[in-house]
């Protein structure tokens, strides 16, 4: 609300929605069948000292706490910490483990969840090891609590018929040998769907042309920047 702030939003209707809503709707499916699933946020649920938590146990904090502590009033280093803690995948203590294949009979299939609250919650009971199983909607549901918890406008996308580019060189590539059978080679991908989030702040670092909804991603697909 506060006009000198990295992420203030001047349209109400707009902080209405994106900061204190604590309902929403993730469309999941693929692009011939589009599904809207219900989903509770909760970010005003006593939820702030186990966000302030995830902070705490981050591999950013655990090395250098002061600089750590110094730049959380930063909204593009927060949205890097948190990104990073939603997943378990760098052993950091994360809130979700990731499983796309298999069966899930011993965990929660992540089908089941349809909110946040009882995540982190879980989270927390279990002395913050990673809950299991979260694909794409529910970090990017999660991570959507956390952040506007802590203050940073945010919303979900959803992606239909998406590919993953790995090599960077904006195809997606598949290998066949002389006979055409196809080739287990190369690491892009393609899904029915993919959701992340957009979160609301200025760019003074790249230029005001650049402010307004900076993407983050919280699903564990490669590491960026090592």
């Amino acid at each position: 609300w506060f006009s000198g702030d990295d992420v203030y939003m001047s349209n109400e209707n707009e902080r209405q929605e994106y900061v204190l809503n604590e309902n929403g709707i993730i469309f999941v499916g693929n692009a011939r069948y589009i599904e809207a699933r219900g989903w509770y946020y909760g970010q005003f649920q006593d939820l702030l000292n186990i966000c302030l938590t995830m902070l705490d146990l981050s591999l950013y904090y655990r090395q250098d706490p002061a600089m750590d502590v110094s730049r959380r009033g930063d909204p593009k280093y927060l949205g890097r910490v948190i990104s990073s803690m939603i997943n378990g995948n760098d052993n950091d203590n994360g809130v979700l483990l990731g499983k796309w294949q298999g069966s899930f009979h011993s965990h929660e299939n992540p089908s089941r969840w349809d909110g946040s609250v009882v995540i982190l919650k879980k989270w927390r009971q279990d002395n913050y090891r990673p809950v299991q199983y979260g694909q794409c909607w529910v970090f990017a549901g999660v991570m959507c609590t956390v952040l506007r918890c802590l203050g940073i406008p945010t919303r979900l996308v959803s992606n239909f018929n998406s590919a993953h580019d790995v090599d960077r060189n904006l195809s997606i590539d598949k290998y066949y040998d002389s006979s055409g059978r196809s080739l287990n080679i190369g690491k892009d991908s393609t899904w029915d769907y993919h959701v992340w989030n957009e979160s609301w702040f200025i760019r003074p670092d790249l230029g005001r042309s650049y402010s307004g909804w900076q993407v983050l991603d919280a699903t564990p697909q490669e590491q960026s920047r090592g």
